[in-house]
């Protein structure tokens, strides 16, 4: 039984539509693997950013907790004592102070 040309034909153009979708395919998943890599660089920089935020966070959480232990000194007597002596000099009545002579006052 003799191939027809018609047949022949139809099997090249077969073989040259398997190619262009192998290389279809193949252009396709290079595509995918660059852009996955790109993916994959981008999510480790965002990790590395929220990684740095979320010490920042840490650090000025701790800051405000330090900052409401002090607003809560600074209302206690022992404070304004400490500040009335310090800066301004006052003293109870009766109470002696000692000055070092070092100290140039």
């Amino acid at each position: 039984m003799a191939t027809s040309p018609r047949y022949k034909k139809g099997n090249i153009q077969n073989t040259y539509g398997m190619i262009m979708a192998t290389v279809a395919v193949a252009l396709l998943l290079v595509v995918v693997l660059v852009r996955s890599f790109g993916l994959v660089q981008k999510r480790d920089q965002y990790q590395s950013r929220i990684e740095t935020l979320q010490a920042q966070i840490d650090k000025e959480q701790k800051r405000s907790e330090e900052i409401s232990e002090f607003e809560t000194y600074t209302t206690t007597r022992k404070y304004i004592e400490q500040i009335a002596k310090e800066k301004l000099g006052l003293v109870y009545p009766g109470e002696i102070i000692f000055k070092d002579k070092g100290a140039g006052n």
